[in-house]
């Protein structure tokens, strides 16, 4: 379980995050959706504790994140292109971040064996740095490296973004396996509505900061966000 309680983040006078209770259950696939500016990556960043809350905390799976580190043998993310290392080739990488995570190359060759397809003989063996391949290929490097470890939190920023088509269908089938275990939590923010609805079986959508919507998947959740994206909702009706 990831709880938020009383979460603010200001710059200054202005407010860019305000939750005041939200809950994610143990194994739940959360979709986090909103136009720019909204708060996402905010949001993220905070549970990553890469920036401290103003007011408010959030505890994930009964650890306060701003108060302890014992969080991180548990949770993985990949929200950007700075979380790689740009000097390393993606085998160092990989290997690197499992050994961070008590997992031997043995154990690393056998989780990227998984990954061929996703990979499309684009990353292993191109005597390449990571700083040197594709914005999209250094995102599927870093999405497989927050797999490493079988972590119980997985919290991935974005991840459709800058992949072709082929590797975002791929990239679907992976989120889909996922979510299909119940002791691993997966959270996605995305600017694609088909993809978030499709991955996630519970969708989050926040404006200015701030939840309008908490939507349980089903059939009618991408004509809902669409037309709520569209501004067709009318103002009471926005608040979950």
């Amino acid at each position: 379980m990831i709880t938020l309680q009383n979460l603010t983040k200001k710059y200054g006078h202005q407010v860019v995050l305000n939750i005041g209770h939200l809950e994610i259950p143990k194994g739940q696939s959360f979709g986090l959706v909103g136009n720019n500016g909204a708060g996402k990556t905010t949001l993220f960043s905070l549970l990553l504790d890469l920036i401290q809350p103003t007011t408010g905390h959030i505890v994930n799976q009964g650890v306060q994140v701003d108060k302890s580190e014992d969080w991180k043998p548990f949770t993985s993310s990949f929200i950007d292109e700075s979380f790689l290392i740009g000097y390393l080739t993606p085998e160092e990488y990989f290997y690197f971040i499992g050994e961070l995570r008590g997992r031997n190359k043995a154990d690393v060759d056998a989780l990227l064996a998984q990954f061929t397809d996703f990979f499309h003989g684009e990353i292993l063996g191109q005597k390449k740095y990571l700083r040197d391949l594709s914005k999209g290929n250094q995102k599927k490097a870093g999405i497989v490296a927050s797999l490493i470890g079988n972590p119980e939190v997985i919290i991935l920023d974005e991840p459709f973004a800058n992949l072709d088509p082929t590797t975002q269908i791929r990239l679907k089938g992976i989120l889909k396996k996922l979510a299909d275990q119940q002791d691993v939590t997966v959270l996605v923010s995305s600017h694609d509505l088909i993809h978030v609805t499709e991955v996630c079986e519970r969708i989050v959508v926040l404006n200015k900061g701030e939840v309008v919507r908490d939507i349980q998947t089903s059939a009618q959740t991408l004509k809902e966000l669409e037309n709520f994206f569209a501004g067709n909702i009318a103002p009471e009706e926005e608040i979950a």
